[in-house]
């Protein structure tokens, strides 16, 4: 404040004059390189190059993943259960939203965001690299656990350093988070059709490895680069005292050998894997709820709107329930009753896994210009929220009308998409949005974890539900799941006027 008094007298050439030096200081503080990349800081060329090979390599491997645990080993798999490695998927998949709060704290207290962003990467790397060369179930532990665990320390990390390039008020902030998110489509566009067609040419393991190879492309252009990056994410923002790093240390020693016993005992198993992930998902929302409502250090309006997220918790989890199956289910389904030939040549399991992406790449733009058009007059997040929900469940219900149907085709599968990825657009990005924008000012970290406790919770359910999909419940099951989450989307309108009004001022 004092700064802009002490300027408020000056002549109209000496403030412009003022306001260029402050913005060309500004510039040099988030984009010390002085480059630009379609107008924005230069450094957001590199972590877009990055975030598009990252999500290349995990979607890539992800395509090919349920069906390599599933396939016999004549064909190249493991020859697990079905309903065990579409519970694996799903749990796999959740761990990566709990990881994700646990790369937030080394970003936070150990190594800062910059560093963490670079050791999440070679981790994720390494993990490909050991699903595509080490035999069995061997290397399927230890691909995802080192690509679980570097994928949660890269998801904390990189929306960090993309912020890190603006000032709160820089005008191009949204156009530049616009231009980072096109790449993380593009990246899973390109990676389920690259790898799928190698897994159906040459086998599971060069799919595994053009991942690998992904990831490595975007990690030494990384490094050649990163020197651009801000001096802010090269420190660590809260250091934990060297004092205690001991305690630290054995309490992870203490939880690794705890799953070592659960696993070596039986008690932890492929079969039960989802329900776990889903278990401590649910225990960690509970914990953080509490937490967060009986402290002393929110004023009311920040409880109310701890409060107004409870509904919004669920209607998140409820919805990546079923969004998150195109990796589970969809992608059986797309291996037992989709008529994949085109032209003589039949189309890899995988690619449907890239209509998602197509269609974000596609439709966002429209979604966002709807938004901009309307303006004020837009939904009320919660009731955005409910209509993207009930968006999620009628594409369930649309393969209802395929069910006595022998070969899909692909086109049904495709208009499927479109109605899951409109959803998508209707909840997805203004619920990371609305976290943040409800978090308390004293625990702005807890509220983002409680959003990613919720796609994790939601993503480990979709493996667990895909236990009780087959041929033969195949109505059953698409039909109960999408008429419940119809009804959750419908109560979720039916709230959407409490709900906004205990945001206390939010929209």
């Amino acid at each position: 404040m004092r700064a802009t008094h002490a300027t408020a007298w000056l002549p109209v050439n000496s403030q412009a004059a003022s306001d260029a030096v402050a913005h060309e200081s500004d510039e040099a503080v988030h984009n010390p390189s002085g480059r630009t990349f379609l107008g924005q800081p230069g450094p957001l060329a590199n972590l877009f190059s990055v975030e598009l090979w990252e999500r290349f390599s995990f979607y890539g491997m992800q395509g090919i993943l349920a069906i390599y645990m599933y396939f016999a080993a004549t064909d190249g798999g493991l020859g697990i259960d079905e309903g065990a490695a579409l519970g694996i998927v799903g749990a796999y998949g959740g761990s990566v939203y709990l990881f994700s709060i646990l790369g937030a704290l080394v970003s936070d207290r150990l190594l800062g965001p910059e560093r963490t962003l670079f050791g999440s990467a070679a981790m994720i790397m390494l993990g490909h690299l050991a699903l595509a060369f080490v035999p069995g179930v061997p290397g399927l532990l230890a691909g995802l656990l080192l690509v679980g665990v570097g994928s949660g320390g890269l998801k904390s990390t990189a929306a960090t350093l993309v912020g890190s390039l603006y000032s709160r008020d820089d005008p191009r902030r949204d156009a530049g988070f616009s231009i980072y998110y096109m790449g993380i489509n593009i990246g899973g566009l390109l990676g389920p059709l690259i790898t799928g067609l190698a897994q159906q040419m040459w086998g599971f393991h060069l799919g595994f490895g053009l991942a690998a190879v992904g990831m490595a492309i975007g990690l030494i252009q990384y490094v050649a680069t990163r020197r651009g990056l801000p001096a802010s994410v090269h420190r660590v923002p809260d250091p934990l005292p060297r004092s205690q790093y001991p305690l630290w240390a054995g309490i992870g020693v203490g939880v690794l050998a705890l799953v070592l016993v659960l696993v070596l005992t039986g008690v932890l198993n492929a079969g039960n894997l989802a329900a776990v992930v889903a278990g401590l998902s649910v225990a960690g929302a509970v914990v953080i709820f509490a937490l967060l409502l009986t402290s002393k250090k929110l004023d009311a309006d920040e409880r109310s709107r701890v409060v107004a997220f409870i509904p919004l918790f669920i209607g998140t989890s409820a919805f990546f329930a079923l969004f998150q199956q195109q990796f589970t289910v969809i992608t059986l389904y797309s291996d037992t009753r989709l008529d994949r030939e085109i032209l003589g040549w039949e189309m890899p399991i995988s690619w449907v896994q890239s209509l998602n992406p197509f269609f974000i790449i596609v439709l966002a733009p429209v979604m966002a210009a709807l938004w901009t058009r309307l303006g004020t007059r837009q939904p009320t997040t919660p009731a955005k929220f409910g209509v993207g929900i009930i968006l999620m469940g009628s594409a369930f219900l649309l393969f209802l009308p395929m069910a006595s149907v022998v070969a899909v085709p692909v086109l049904w599968i495709a208009m499927i998409m479109v109605v899951a990825t409109l959803g998508e657009l209707w909840l997805s990005p203004v619920g990371l949005s609305l976290a943040t924008k409800l978090a308390p000012a004293a625990y702005p970290v807890l509220m983002m974890a409680l959003y990613n406790l919720s796609v994790a919770l939601g993503t480990a359910l979709s493996g667990s539900l895909a236990s009780f999909y087959s041929a033969e419940t195949e109505v059953a099951y698409f039909g109960a799941l999408g008429a419940v989450t119809i009804a959750i989307g419908v109560m979720m309108l039916l709230v959407a006027r409490p709900v906004g009004r205990a945001m206390r001022g939010v929209r």
